[in-house]
């Protein structure tokens, strides 16, 4: 059973920068595809961001230009760097791996068997 647990979060006014991290448990990181998804209060759970296991990105278009993503596969651990922030993205962020690659539905929830608590992102005006 994979865990993962995300940490970062907290409050950075607009026009400045956060980096969350996610820490899993278990073996055979390398393996998994990562991603970030975003939930803010009413609304629905959204992409931001993934990595599959061999590399390839994707982004949200939103914050094409200002999100990065990365892994570091030693450390079982991948992160959000995020610049350039907005109020409207303060929300909870959430880390997710499936095992493999996920697809075309790379950017669904559903796609994602594991998931982290989620971290608070706080972005003042």
């Amino acid at each position: 059973q994979v865990q993962l647990a995300e940490s970062g979060g907290g409050l950075v006014q607009a026009g400045g920068s956060l980096r969350l991290s996610c820490v899993a448990s278990g073996r055979s990181f390398s393996l998994y595809s990562v991603a970030w998804f975003r939930q803010a209060p009413g609304k629905e759970r959204e992409f931001v961001a993934s990595l599959r296991n061999d590399g390839l990105s994707a982004f949200e278009d939103s914050v094409k230009g200002r999100f990065a993503i990365s892994r570091d596969n030693f450390r079982n651990t991948w992160y959000l760097q995020m610049n350039s922030l907005r109020p409207e993205e303060t929300a909870v962020y959430y880390c997710a791996a499936v095992y493999g690659e996920p697809g075309i539905n790379y950017y669904r929830a559903y796609v994602y068997d594991y998931w982290g608590q989620g971290t608070q992102v706080t972005v003042s005006s």
